[in-house]
């Protein structure tokens, strides 16, 4: 590049060839520690370093990509300085609004970035306010959409005012205030963009499933309302260790819940686990484990809005479909789809792309113990009317009928008797019946102790600690949150010899493996898994080990990349974040164990 040219950051040239011309290829991904996300409750976005959004499904989470540039497919937009910039960005606290930072050789300018919150099912609003603090900035603009994968690209495009607008597969499109933008041959909008130094730019991009017949939105209105908006769902954590961490936890949250839904467990699909190791899975969908976490970390830190949009998701669940309940539905309520492949999409380095999840078709035993653990929680918190107490005995039921049954248990594997999922049906008797009037109360803490008997006979190992399953004698992680829920106490000797083993045998530099795969060293078959590290802290409070509780919890926040995002692994030797993004359980983990460090005392 001669030291006269300017690109934008992260501007990506084609290969060349060797003469034979240039063979173009798809961008290149960031790692996922840099990515932001922005998100409303019924979709979400990830902003890359570059000022690229590199995903947003729309019209819902589990729709296919209008940006998809994450994996592959075509469709990305872009808002970059064109002058060598250093990237930096930070959140506003409490709240999902990003604000993208560049130093560059001209001067500073920043990018504030937000899905217009609340969401709405069938529209979202992107909102980008460009700034130049000090200095002219000249930054490039490139919206590309291509709905369905990539499969759909732009048409009907037309200028009206000093807006555009378009289709894109079954989705209209509208830009504001980009009359300086000019299409290319493929319909995608380019152009250059200046701001006078100390002035501010709005860009204003609507996606919509009806057509956009509205007048022109007025940005300044919608940002108020969403900072509003915001506002209004802050959790001030005053007192807290990792307070800003745990008040952001708080809003992804928020961010990933759907009003009147559910929560889905992460914003993307087939963001591989480990390279090459077919561990790459769709996430957009929401987990009944993963909502009985969020629940039971709003509980504790008194988000009661949070907990009751749990509380909802799982009762209405329980209502419908009882001891048949599935682990996993859309956000929305409905079935998962099988999954499928995109085989034309290269994908995130490493893995396939996927979407859908056979979650659908499993049984999964211990998502009946952690409703009643969610139930008994909200009924502590005076959050329960009839209709969900009825829930409660729906999910007795199901316990009652089906623990016998082998299940995939908390890390969806083949089906066994695993230890895991039986302890939390136990965990979750006690709680609904310390909660419960005095008959079913005797009659639920009976089940629960037959149930413990049962385990004691078949899942304890020869050292005295609790194994995975009836028939796999390994130590596993997970098996620390049954006591850590009430299933029986911190003092019970299985429970210390869990305990023992499980930091002697899966930790690794001040990080939690969920179990040994194989013989290979920890970190070579999988990454450290974040949420098993914040249940040890849990564990370590339990036990009354202060220390090491803060160290886990310490540990474990360290893990993510500047946006303060967590994905399911953490890979420890290479510093980086594995799997789908943002997970949602772990901001649950972090949320819950900060809550619970803090104490009531406090």
């Amino acid at each position: 590049m001669a030291s006269g040219d300017h690109h934008p950051i992260g501007d990506r040239r084609p290969i060349s060839t060797g003469g034979n011309g240039c063979v173009p290829r798809p961008p290149a991904p960031h790692v996922l520690r840099e990515y932001a996300l922005l998100a409303d409750g019924y979709r979400g976005a990830l902003v890359n370093p570059a000022g690229t959004i590199d995903w947003l499904c729309a019209p819902v989470w589990e729709s296919p990509t209008v940006f998809g540039g994450l994996l592959g497919a075509r469709g990305q937009y872009t808002v970059t300085p064109t002058a060598r910039a250093v990237w930096g960005g930070y959140y506003q606290p409490g709240t999902l609004i990003w604000t993208s930072r560049w130093v560059t050789t001209d001067g500073i300018v920043e990018s504030r970035e937000a899905l217009a919150y609340p969401g709405q099912e069938r529209r979202l609003v992107l909102l980008r306010r460009i700034h130049a603090l000090t200095g002219d900035a000249e930054l490039a603009v490139r919206l590309a959409a291509a709905a369905d994968f990539g499969h759909a690209g732009v048409r009907d495009l037309r200028r009206n005012d000093d807006a555009w607008l378009a289709r894109s597969g079954n989705l209209y499109l509208r830009i504001s205030s980009g009359a300086g933008l000019a299409p290319e041959p493929d319909g995608a909008l380019t152009g250059l963009l200046t701001v006078p130094a100390g002035q501010r730019h709005d860009l204003v991009l609507e996606i919509s499933v009806d057509p956009i017949e509205e007048p022109v939105p007025d940005p300044n209105t919608i940002w108020r309302s969403t900072e509003n908006a915001w506002r209004a769902r802050n959790l001030p954590l005053t007192g807290y260790v990792g307070r800003r961490d745990a008040e952001f936890a708080h809003a992804v949250l928020c961010g990933l819940t759907r009003s009147g839904g559910g929560m889905v467990a992460a914003a993307t699909t087939s963001l591989p686990e480990r390279a090459r190791a077919g561990r790459n899975y769709d996430y957009r969908y929401a987990w009944i484990r993963d909502q009985c976490y969020a629940g039971l970390a709003a509980a504790a830190a008194g988000a009661d809005d949070l907990l009751d949009a749990a509380v909802n998701f799982v009762h209405a669940r329980l209502l419908a479909d009882g001891p048949t309940m599935a682990p996993a539905y859309t956000a929305s309520g409905g079935p998962v789809p099988d999954q499928s492949a995109l085989p034309h999409l290269v994908g995130y380095p490493g893995a396939e792309v996927r979407v859908g999840n056979w979650v659908g078709r499993q049984f999964q035993l211990d998502i009946f113990g952690e409703s009643l653990l969610l139930l008994a929680a909200a009924h502590q918190r005076q959050r329960l009317d009839v209709a969900a107490w009825h829930a409660v005995e729906v999910a007795v039921a199901a316990v009652e009928q089906r623990w016998r049954e082998p299940d995939a248990g908390i890390w969806e594997l083949a089906a066994q008797q695993w230890t895991h999922s039986k302890l939390t049906c136990v965990a979750g008797l006690r709680a609904a019946a310390a909660a419960a009037p005095a008959r079913q109360a005797a009659r639920w803490a009976g089940l629960a102790d037959a149930i413990l008997a049962e385990v004691g006979r078949s899942g304890v190992h020869p050292s005295g600690r609790w194994q995975r399953s009836y028939s796999d004698p390994r130590v596993d992680a997970a098996l620390l949150l049954p006591t850590v829920r009430g299933a029986l106490p911190p003092d019970d000797p299985r429970s210390r010899a869990t305990r023992r083993a499980v930091l002697a045998e899966l930790t690794d530099d001040g990080y939690l493996y969920r179990f040994r795969p194989d013989e290979r060293p920890l970190g070579d078959a999988e990454g450290a898994f974040l949420l098993c590290g914040f249940i040890a802290s849990l564990a370590a409070h339990q036990a009354g080990d202060e220390t090491d509780a803060h160290r886990w919890f310490e540990r474990n926040r360290a893990a993510c990349g500047p946006p303060s995002l967590y994905t399911e692994e953490y890979d420890v030797l290479q510093r980086q974040l594995r799997g789908n993004l943002p997970q949602a359980f772990v901001h649950a983990a972090l949320l819950e164990t900060a809550a619970t460090l803090h104490g009531p005392d406090h």
